[in-house]
């Protein structure tokens, strides 16, 4: 099924040729002064569907998209959620949904606040569309049904951000919805089919929507968010937590995806083997702190695992220089962990498993690899513990592979080709039209 689209928006004006210009100087003297240049970049409305902005994740990766946007000269207008800091940037205006009493503290992956907030950001898109013309929308996660639906009535092309796979994210959370995999998967595929681009975070995600055969696919990894601190935390980890032993640490949030359980129950193995050993948890939310605390007290843990809470994301390269070892337990998902980039970039040994994940980024010559299983992650922290020459070594290659390809001037180089080539593709050229 074909729907022909309208031509997109386009806010570039065109001076005829017997354009007037303005009189400048004293009465009666002939100057004139030609108008202004009009603008010649894109106008974009960018669609965030989470908090924003917030020091984790998805909201930072946002956020640099955000700052090669501005940098290059485009208006942006940004919907997104009540909750989060403002950002500023030059030409970039955020818009925010209202916000719903009792629906707040919104979590990362789906959920049902999300759809209310989604709602509310579908409403914002309306109000804004029937005021202002757009070149683009920029459309992150499940926005891209927004933006597809934008195209079908408005003509108005997107790119469609996509960190992770919205069906695996849903089956993956509530397993009753595998009875309806294939209709979200279609929808997938009609979003997939009908952008201009589509910008998977990792080449896991790429490979699995080649076979809804999208028309162009430009991958754009996550980078290290290391960086010289400004305001270095004083922070002495093994000091202040008496730690006289190798540290353990892991960074990040504590939802189930992330393998806290299976970090937790390999560490009650490694520790009956070797005892000098503790983990250090940098992140998390109270209630999840909380749970598992629990959890480490039911596995005689006590004293060996210490929560952190959180920690701003500028002052990371400090806490990670302290630890020994660096883990990565995740066990669901398709995309990178973008704490990964910034473990490789500290130059300490990281211990991850050995799904794709992890392995589309890292190999036995940066990391150790282990099994997703409490015995076989047990004994690859216990080889890594065991072997300080191993340990120097994987760290080295590791900070190698990111000063290589994954710095900010990468990341910002790859945005711009993709941005350079859309603007000659919306301000040129003719819409297609909607793919079924």
């Amino acid at each position: 099924m074909k729907l022909l689209a309208r031509h997109p928006h386009d806010n570039t004006k065109k001076l005829p040729p017997s354009s007037k210009s303005r009189k400048v100087g004293n009465p009666g003297v002939s100057h004139t002064e030609p108008d202004p240049e009009p603008f010649q970049g894109l106008h974009i409305l960018f669609l965030i569907p989470h908090p924003f902005f917030q020091d984790r994740g998805s909201p930072i990766a946002d956020n640099m998209v955000l700052k090669v946007l501005a940098e290059r000269g485009d208006r942006v207008d940004v919907v997104t959620y009540p909750e989060g800091q403002d950002v500023h940037y030059k030409n970039v205006k955020l818009y925010r949904t209202r916000a719903i009493p009792f629906v707040n503290h919104v979590r990362p992956g789906f959920s049902w606040k999300k759809l209310v907030y989604d709602a509310l950001v579908l409403l914002k898109v309306i109000q804004l569309t029937c005021k202002k013309q757009y070149n683009l929308v920029h459309a992150v996660e499940e926005t891209v049904f927004i933006a597809l639906v934008l195209k079908v009535f408005s003509g108005i092309p997107y790119i469609y951000d996509m960190d992770s796979s919205l069906v695996q994210q849903m089956v993956e959370k509530y397993s009753w919805l595998k009875l309806i995999k294939p209709i979200l998967e279609f929808f997938e595929k009609i979003a997939v089919k009908n952008a201009q681009v589509v910008v998977p975070v990792c080449q896991a995600l790429a490979d699995d929507i080649d076979r809804y055969r999208p028309k162009k696919v430009v991958l754009l990894p996550d980078i290290s968010l290391l960086k010289p601190e400004t305001n270095p935390s004083q922070e002495n980890l093994k000091l202040d937590l008496k730690i006289g032993n190798l540290m353990l640490m892991y960074v990040g949030n504590l939802e189930s995806y992330q393998g806290i359980d299976l970090l937790l129950e390999s560490l009650s193995l490694v520790i009956k083997e070797r005892e000098a050993i503790d983990l250090a948890i940098v992140g998390g939310e109270v209630s999840d702190i909380a749970k598992y605390q629990e959890k480490v007290d039911r596995l005689g843990l006590t004293g060996k695992v210490h929560f952190l809470g959180s920690r701003p994301s500028n002052q990371l390269a400090n806490y990670l220089s302290q630890a020994d070892i660096l883990v990565s337990p995740r066990i669901k998902g398709k995309n990178t962990p973008m704490k990964i980039y910034s473990y490789l970039d500290s130059g300490k040994a990281v211990v991850a498993t050995d799904l794709p994940t992890h392995t589309q980024v890292l190999d036995r010559h940066v990391a150790m690899l282990a099994p997703p299983n409490p015995k076989d992650f047990a004994r690859g922290l216990i080889c890594t513990i065991d072997d300080p020459v191993l340990r120097l070594k994987l760290g080295i290659a590791g900070k190698m592979l990111i000063q290589q390809k994954h710095t900010y001037s990468a990341f910002r180089k790859q945005l711009n080709g993709l941005y350079d080539r859309l603007k000659y593709e919306i301000l040129a050229r003719p819409p297609r039209a909607i793919q079924a």
